[in-house]
């Protein structure tokens, strides 16, 4: 029986909408408008496509934006400057800066001028700190994104053996923090991998739950899981087809032909992480906006 699809269009339009409904409450009762900040250096193709979709989400739920475009020669000292005078504006309540930046920019001190309340994207030191230690925080997009996936989708990682495949910063390290939580949609055994791991399918094939995020098409391949696991695909990569619009398509790090088989429940590429990063971008820059989220915190 081929794997159901884990439908991330359907459950982000589900965040979204109480994202609306929380918003909307947020302007009536404490008069406040939810306000993001977008940081695009160099304008690339895929980052203008990245920012216009965030900025879009932002004018369908009523919240204000500002996208800040910078030339592809800026220096870090312009940048910080940039991130100074955001942060003292109370009208935005999130910063994001596009990634990459070019090789000329300190992508690491730029990240860290972001004040860490304002940095919806999860990725200050203070942020990640807190979420190591399982304290609440601005949580990373797409990690946020994986855990609802699988909690609205009636898997939930609870006593479940996870294994996560990739170490990134963005999506294998605090993917694995947040499962191994002993708190409500975490509170898994958790296993980290990557493809210098000497045997790989080995590891993949103990997993109840298989998070692929190796930045390499066909990583995983379904003679690789374990029957009936749930797999949830993070990568999006291009690669070449004579019949697909443009020579090429889209695909993830999953072999999903093979993985569908074998799964019980699959996120599909595109249309399964994708659409929920943007809509948890959606609710930390509402949460940023109630200001609750570090209230009573030291320094804050």
């Amino acid at each position: 029986m081929p794997a159901a699809l884990i439908d991330g269009k359907r459950i982000a339009e589900q965040i979204r909408t109480e994202v609306r409904r929380d918003h909307e409450t947020l302007r009536r009762e404490r008069g406040i408008t939810a306000g993001l900040a977008f940081v695009l250096v160099g304008g690339q193709p895929a980052s203008e496509s990245y920012v216009r979709s965030k900025e879009k989400a932002c004018r369908e739920l009523g919240f204000h934006s500002v996208t800040e475009r910078r030339p592809a020669d800026s220096t870090t000292a312009s940048l910080l400057e940039l991130i100074a005078r955001l942060n003292a504006d109370p009208a935005l309540h999130g910063i994001l800066v596009q990634l990459p930046l070019p090789e000329q920019c300190d992508e690491q001190r730029i990240i860290e001028a972001i004040d860490y309340r304002k940095d919806v994207d999860g990725f200050h030191p203070v942020n990640c700190g807190r979420l190591v230690i399982g304290l609440d925080c601005l949580k990373p997009c797409t990690p946020a994104g994986i855990q609802e996936l699988l909690v609205r989708s009636g898997n939930d990682p609870g006593g479940r053996h996870v294994v996560v495949v990739g170490r990134s910063n963005i999506v294998g390290k605090p993917v694995m923090n947040m499962l191994l939580q002993k708190q409500p949609g975490a509170n898994a055994v958790v296993t980290i991998a990557h493809t210098g791991a000497k045997d790989l399918a080995a590891i993949v094939r103990q997993g109840d739950i298989v998070i692929v995020a190796a930045g390499k098409p066909g990583a995983v391949t379904g003679e690789m899981l374990k029957p009936g696991c749930v797999v949830i695909d993070v990568g999006i990569n291009r690669v070449p087809d004579p019949a697909a619009p443009g020579g090429t398509r889209i695909v993830g790090d999953v072999d999903f032909p093979s993985a569908s088989r074998v799964a019980s429940a699959i996120s599909p590429v595109p249309g399964g992480v994708g659409p929920m990063t943007i809509a948890m971008l959606m609710r930390n820059t509402l949460r940023a906006a109630e200001g609750r989220v570090y209230a009573g915190a030291t320094g804050s």
